[in-house]
């Protein structure tokens, strides 16, 4: 049984004043022509006053409730109106099945009063389908609410899928957004933390140098991580500027610190610009390039690492990373995840481009391309040849 609630309360009185009201309104009618003395009328209203209160039971035995109503309806008037309360009770909070036995039951007064008529008359007539009309409209009633309440539920139902779906999206976002910024930064301190670790010897001035950078870094990761965290606390729906986004601009600055660490960056930066391709294409373009120096620097430490970027409006961004494969490298002192790839080609494929990477004549290359739609243009498809993964 449910906690009924207050909304529930007022329904249950509002039909109880219904049927209490329906059974005086139409009593002189349908009373017209019998003969009762004062006491069978009395038993007739106590009845039906009683086929009102009972009412209050309609959620927690609406079948049973239905059942002796419709059959105390056959003798008394006055649970006419408690009785069509009762079936539309059941049509709207039954199964369908239940629905029609009760349907049945509700049919089964026509034939006894044909029955018990030694002749019909008009009034007989009109009685007998005022009733059924009355029935069928109960019945049709409880029908259409509980259609209704199922569309609800079942909207409600899609909705709440929907919302789930959106926040796993969301915090697949999140979560691809922390590796490839947080990766980038530890794996440079790793690399400076490492120099410091097998040079115990090194001058004065490289550990200042050295652990000035690590303090740096440290502090730019715990930026990184505090903006992200950030978004996770905004307020849902609440209108907050979005932080800084990387660009190819940005592309620049990401080679000077990558060649801080140790690493030797070869940045050929080819594209058209005179102009500047969608936001989300540059921010990926700097993913793309991120995620392949960490790489570099986690698998292949210390060897020189080309990346290119080339493309114009039109044609599309075409990005490539290579570095050569270094044989029996030592482990990377930065554990990963293993999905920094996996991860990059969801992003690139949002962004409507595709990539590949692959080993090759003793290199690693990592290539992409995305589309820079030029004006007026419609967006671009990425080419089904592409470029090959092996160099």
């Amino acid at each position: 049984m449910t906690r009924s609630t207050s909304r529930d309360r007022a329904a249950d009185l509002g039909f109880f004043l219904f049927a209490a009201v329906f059974s005086v309104l139409t009593a002189d009618n349908a009373l017209a022509g019998r003969e009762l003395s004062p006491g069978a009328l009395l038993a007739d209203q106590l009845t039906g006053g009683l086929a009102c209160a009972a009412l209050f039971l309609r959620r927690r035995l609406p079948v049973q409730l239905a059942a002796a109503l419709l059959v105390a309806g056959s003798f008394s008037h006055f649970v006419t109106g408690p009785a069509l309360v009762a079936v539309f009770t059941v049509a709207a909070h039954r199964p369908p099945r239940v629905t029609r036995w009760i349907a049945v039951l509700a049919a089964a007064p026509g034939p006894l009063f044909l029955l018990r008529q030694s002749e019909l008359s008009t009034t007989a007539v009109a009685s007998g389908i005022t009733y059924y009309a009355l029935v069928t409209c109960a019945f049709g009633w409880g029908l259409y609410i509980r259609s209704r309440q199922r569309l609800v539920a079942e909207l409600r139902e899609r909705a709440e899928r929907a919302g789930e779906e959106a926040r796993r999206q969301a915090r697949e976002d999140i979560a691809r957004e922390m590796h490839d910024v947080l990766a980038h930064r530890l794996s440079l301190l790793s690399v400076h933390a490492g120099a410091l670790e097998f040079r115990p010897d090194a001058p004065p001035e490289d550990v200042r140098r050295a652990s000035a950078i690590i303090r740096a870094g440290a502090h730019q990761a715990l930026e990184d991580l505090r903006e992200i965290i950030g978004v996770l606390r905004l307020p849902a729906g609440e209108d907050a500027p979005e932080r800084p986004q990387p660009t190819l601009a940005d592309l620049p600055r990401l080679a000077d610190e990558s060649r801080a660490a140790g690493t030797e960056v070869d940045l050929s930066l080819r594209a058209d610009r005179s102009a500047e391709p969608r936001a989300v294409t540059g921010r990926t373009v700097y993913r793309i390039v991120q995620e392949g120096l960490t790489n570099a620097r986690k698998h292949a430490p210390g060897a020189p690492v080309s990346v290119t970027v080339s493309g114009a409006p039109g044609t599309g961004l075409t990005v490539e990373v290579r570095n050569p494969l270094v044989p029996h490298a030592p482990s990377s002192p930065v554990p990963g995840a293993g999905q920094g790839l996996t991860g990059l080609a969801e992003r690139t494929h949002l962004a409507g481009g595709r990539l590949e990477h692959g080993r090759g004549e003793g290199r690693f290359v990592l290539r992409a391309w995305l589309p820079w739609e030029a004006d007026g243009d419609a967006p671009a498809v990425a080419p089904a040849g592409g470029a090959a993964g092996r160099g």
